[in-house]
């Protein structure tokens, strides 16, 4: 599904030696496949064919330009000819939009019977392409390279891919993210510099206290929240055990107020934590649960990090089949082949249930508020990938896992929390050895829709130090890989 409303721009660099009839068919090419990308529907935006680039003057221009446009995610640049650099370099340096290098040509195939130096000269991005790929480092630009022909759908998937860190970055620059309360007492990772979280990323961090948010609940009528609750009736299942009225309207006025406060205020992200609660009469559960389904980041604890990546990554799965959902490590199981329980006390996101959620009301033991609602459910095995980011100083690092999600093996009947199991790859030992080495977060964002090359890409694009766990990671080399990267941050 396209978001029409947001552009990526197509732009093809030549030079005006060539003459008028050569430049007409690079126009005419760049034209077509640009046409063709903005067809596929994989790729999340439009993508929007602009003149062929043949001057320091007008690459400037262009770059300044889609610098400004507000529905301007980024651009593909593709030399279709040879264009020399050096007319590139007061646009890239002026350009404050993500770009991705396609190093690809119009013709296919190799005309053997009829190639000529006609040909030669027009379709010329074998070297075009690298004589563009030397600026970028020298100019040490941040890019994705993707090489191959247009129509081959490995490079439309990269490309594709990258379409949607584009898009997270976007919404990283516009993020608002509201913090109820302050960040869980003592907790270190939790904390971190939003001062420099703005520089780097774009998103804002405000906090609010609780008592704001308890104002915005008492302006809803008993009818309002009435009609809640039925809501909640009609889309889960409620046991006869569970179906306490009282409790169903306590957490109906608070996802009622959560909503408005968010929407009025204009926030894609939001926290709070179990020790500031005051005005509220139990901890958000679904409220923060369908907020999120609906779209809204979300991390418990005071964890504005991590809600803003949830809204992120869920912007950037946003038309794609699977969920995405705020997540916590929470214990393991280390018979047969070890494997990590995630959950929270509440909040999970039900766009990663397997099946429709059960509606239940459990003590919590946390917080010393009356037991809360919330949605209990079980995620659906396959590929998936969890992420973090820490602050670590003098740098943000972002680390990935990738991890298989299995059926657990028998059942939890008396876990009163949604649970995902997976199995981490490449295995628990290495890869929560390799965790803790980085210095990840137990705080995560699991997505059953994207990759780590979605996450890579957007590290690219924001600077981030990346470290990922696959299942080619070996111990020895990953801290060598953390040292190196302490010295070239340093």
């Amino acid at each position: 599904m396209k978001d029409r409303t947001l552009e990526i721009w197509f732009v093809t660099g030549s030079q005006g030696l060539y003459g008028p009839e050569p430049l007409r068919k690079v126009a005419e090419h760049s034209a077509v496949i640009a046409g063709s990308l903005d067809a596929d529907n994989s790729i999340p935006t439009r993508i929007v064919s602009k003149p062929v680039m043949v001057s320091a003057e007008g690459i400037k221009r262009l770059c300044e330009e889609a610098s400004c446009a507000e529905n301007c995610v980024g651009l593909i640049l593709w030399m279709h000819t040879f264009s020399p650099a050096k007319m590139w370099i007061a646009g890239l340096t002026a350009l404050r939009k993500p770009f991705l290098h396609l190093h690809t040509q119009f013709n296919r195939d190799l005309p053997y019977s009829s190639i000529d130096m006609d040909f030669m000269n027009l379709n010329q991005a074998a070297h075009g392409d690298r004589e563009f790929g030397f600026i970028t480092a020298r100019l040490r630009l941040a890019r994705k390279v993707v090489v191959g022909y247009w129509e081959d759908p490995e490079a439309v998937a990269e490309i594709a891919t990258w379409g949607r860190a584009a898009l997270g970055w976007h919404e990283s620059q516009h993020l608002k993210v509201a913090r109820f309360g302050d960040n869980m007492r003592d907790v270190a990772v939790t904390e971190g510099d939003k001062v420099e979280a703005q520089a780097v990323f774009g998103f804002t961090v405000s906090g609010y206290g609780v008592g704001d948010l308890a104002h915005r609940m008492a302006a809803f009528s008993d009818r309002e929240v009435d009609q809640l609750v039925l809501e909640y009736r009609d889309s889960y299942s409620i046991s006869s055990d569970h179906d306490r009225p009282d409790s169903l309207a306590v957490a109906a006025r608070i996802e009622l107020g959560l909503r408005a406060f968010l929407v009025e205020g204009g926030f894609g992200a939001f926290t709070d934590t179990f020790e500031d609660l005051h005005g509220l009469g139990q901890l958000p559960g679904i409220a923060a649960q369908r907020l999120m389904a609906s779209g809204f980041g979300f991390a418990g604890e005071g964890d504005w990090k991590t809600a803003a990546l949830v809204r992120i990554m869920k912007v950037m799965a946003s038309g794609l089949d699977g969920g995405t959902s705020f997540m916590e490590d929470y214990t393991y199981d280390f018979a047969g082949v070890p494997k990590v329980l995630g959950s929270h006390m509440l909040e999970i996101c039900p766009s990663i249930a397997a099946d429709t959620p059960s509606l239940e009301i459990h003590p919590l033991g946390i917080g010393g508020k009356a037991d809360p609602a919330r949605l209990v459910f079980t995620a659906p095995p396959g590929p998936a990938v969890v992420a973090t980011i820490v602050d670590m100083g003098n740098r943000f690092r972002m680390i990935t896992n990738d991890v298989e999600v299995i059926t657990p093996e028998q059942d939890l009947p008396k876990l009163p929390v949604a649970r995902v199991v997976w199995h981490p790859q490449p295995s628990l030992r290495v890869a929560a050895a390799a965790w803790i080495y980085a210095g990840g977060a137990h705080h995560t964002c699991l997505s059953q829709v994207l990759t780590s090359e979605h996450l890579q890409d957007f590290a690219e694009i924001a600077g981030l130090e990346l470290i990922h766990i696959d299942s080619r990671t070996q111990l020895r080399q990953l801290r060598q890989e953390l040292m190196w990267n302490e010295a070239a941050w340093r």
